[in-house]
C-alpha cells in the first residue's frame, strides 16, 4: 500500500522538488530518533528550572531577613521622632516665657523671609509664584516664630519622608510578591510535565515536588490602587517575561527620591543657605516649596532677625528649655539616622533584586519555555512528528552537489514546521534528526519567549 502512495505523493509535491526520500514505514523511527533528543532537553530545561526555584527560595529568605532588619530600623525611627514631638510639645508649653522676644524678632524676619522665598523661586522655578507667594502669606501669617527656633520643619520633613518611604515598601513588596508567584508558576508547571513523563517517579524514590517544594508562607499586599494595577498589568498577562522589568523602574523612583531629600538632610539647619546649597537640587526645592510653603523656613539663615531667633536663650529664666532643645535636637538628628539607614537598605535590597532577576531572566530565557507544555498530553509516538522527507530539486548553481533535504515535523502542539538540512547529511546518517529536533526546539523556544 505504500509503495502506491508514493507515487501519488510525487504527484501532489509542487514542481521545483525532488521525490519523497522516507517511505512512511520509516517516518515513525525517525520520530522517535528525534523524540529523543527532545526529552533530554525537555530535563535539562526541568533541571534548569529547578535552579529557578533554588535561587527564589534563597532570595525569599534574604528577603525575609532584611524585612526584619527594615522592620527594626523603622521601630527606632518611630520611637525617635515620637520623642522628637514630645520634646517640641514640652518646649511649646513654655515658649511664653520668651515669647516678647520672640515675636519682635518674628515681625522683622516675616518679609525678609518671604522676599528671599519669593525671590528664590521667581528666579528658579517655572510657574505658580502667584500662587506660592499667597499660600507662603497665609502660612507666614498662622505661624510663630517658635517652628523656627525648635527647627520644626525638621520633624515636617522626616513625617512626609516616613510616608514616602511606606508607599515605597508597599510597593516593593507588591512586586516580590509577583516575582515570587511568576517563578513558582513557572516551576509547578514543570513539575507537571516532569510527573507526566515520569509517573513512577515519585517520592520517597524520586521526591522531586517534595524536595523543591520549602514550606515558605507567603504575605501578599492588595493592589493599592488601579494606577498601579495599570502599571503592571502586562506582567500579569505574561508572568513569565521581564521579572527586571518588576524592579527597574521602582528603583529609579527611589533614586530620584533620594536626590530630592538630599539637600535636607545634608544641611537640615540651613539647606537653602546660599553657601551651602546645591544649586543642581533646585527642582526639588521649587517641588517642595509648592507643596509645603514650610519649606521656606530652611532659608532663614539668609534673614538676620531670622538668626537671631534661633540664638534666643531662655535658659536664665528657664534653664529646662535649654534641656529639652538638646534633647530635640538629639531625637531629630537620630530619627534621621535611622531614616538614612532605611533608604540604604531599601536601596540595597532593590539592587540585588535587579541582579536576581537579571540572573532569573537569563535562566528563564533558557529553560522556561519546558513550563509551556503543562497543559500538553504527549503523545505514544514523543513529542516529536515528521510527517514528510522531500529532497529539494538540485542546485542549479553547483549541479553535481546533493539536494538539500526538507523536513516538515510537528513539535508539541505547535503548527506543522518545514525544516532544511544540508544534503550531505544522510536521513539515515544520526546526526540528521539531531539536527531537525535541534531547530524545531529552537523555533519553539523563540515563539515561547515572544
Amino acid at each position: 500500500m505504500a509503495l502506491l502512495l508514493l507515487p501519488l505523493l510525487s504527484l501532489l509535491l509542487p514542481w521545483g522538488w525532488g521525490q519523497a526520500l522516507v517511505p512512511p514505514s520509516e517516518l515513525k523511527q525517525m520520530s522517535a530518533a528525534g523524540s529523543k533528543y527532545i526529552d533530554t532537553e525537555v530535563e535539562n530545561a526541568i533541571n534548569g528550572v529547578k535552579q529557578m526555584k533554588t535561587l527564589m527560595d534563597k532570595t525569599s529568605k534574604d528577603h525575609q531577613a532584611i524585612l526584619h532588619t527594615l522592620e527594626e530600623t523603622k521601630r527606632k525611627k518611630e520611637e525617635a521622632v515620637q520623642l522628637a514631638r514630645e520634646k517640641e510639645q514640652q518646649l511649646a508649653a513654655k515658649q511664653e516665657v520668651c515669647n516678647e522676644t520672640m515675636l519682635a524678632l518674628w515681625e522683622e524676619c516675616k518679609p525678609c523671609l518671604k522676599h528671599t522665598c519669593m525671590r528664590f523661586y521667581s528666579r528658579t522655578c517655572h510657574s505658580g509664584s502667584g500662587l506660592v507667594g499667597r499660600q507662603l502669606e497665609e502660612f507666614l501669617n498662622h505661624s510663630s516664630p517658635f517652628s523656627i527656633w525648635v527647627n520644626g520643619e525638621r520633624i515636617d520633613s522626616l513625617l512626609e519622608r516616613d510616608q514616602q518611604q511606606e508607599r515605597q515598601f508597599e510597593d516593593l513588596e507588591e512586586r516580590f510578591g509577583l516575582l515570587e508567584d511568576g517563578v513558582d508558576d513557572i516551576f509547578q508547571d514543570s513539575t507537571q510535565v516532569y510527573g507526566r513523563m515520569y509517573p513512577f517517579f515519585r517520592a520517597p524514590f524520586g521526591g522531586f515536588r517534595e524536595a523543591f517544594r520549602p514550606p515558605v508562607q507567603h504575605v501578599r499586599f492588595p493592589l493599592r490602587s488601579e494606577r498601579l494595577s495599570r502599571d503592571l498589568h502586562p506582567f500579569f498577562q505574561h508572568p513569565h517575561h521581564g521579572f527586571h522589568r518588576l524592579f527597574q523602574p521602582l528603583l529609579e523612583m527611589t533614586q530620584r527620591m533620594l536626590e530630592e531629600a538630599q539637600g535636607g538632610w545634608e544641611h537640615p539647619l540651613g539647606g537653602f543657605a546660599s553657601e551651602s546649597r546645591n544649586y543642581s537640587d533646585d527642582r526639588m526645592v521649587c517641588r517642595e516649596i509648592r507643596r509645603n510653603s514650610a519649606g521656606c523656613l530652611r532659608m532663614r539663615d539668609e534673614c538676620e532677625k531670622c538668626r537671631e531667633i534661633l540664638s534666643v536663650d531662655c535658659w536664665q529664666t528657664d534653664p529646662a528649655q535649654s534641656q529639652l532643645r538638646e534633647q530635640l535636637e538629639d531625637a531629630l538628628r537620630l530619627a534621621e539616622r535611622f531614616t538614612h539607614r532605611y533608604d540604604e537598605l531599601m536601596r540595597a535590597f532593590q539592587a540585588e533584586m535587579l541582579n536576581t532577576t537579571s540572573l532569573l531572566d537569563q535562566l528563564n530565557r533558557q529553560f522556561g519555555w519546558v513550563s509551556r507544555l503543562a497543559n500538553l498530553t504527549q503523545g505514544t509516538d514523543g513529542f516529536l512528528q515528521v510527517t514528510t522527507v522531500l529532497s529539494k530539486a538540485p542546485n542549479l548553481e553547483d549541479p553535481s552537489a546533493p539536494p538539500d533535504t526538507q523536513v516538515t515535523v510537528q513539535l508539541f502542539d505547535s503548527e506543522p514546521l518545514s525544516l532544511t538540512v544540508p544534503g550531505d547529511i544522510s536521513w539515515e546518517d544520526p546526526r540528521f534528526m539531531e539536527m531537525v529536533a535541534e531547530q524545531a526546539l529552537r523555533h519553539y523556544k523563540q515563539n515561547a519567549i515572544e
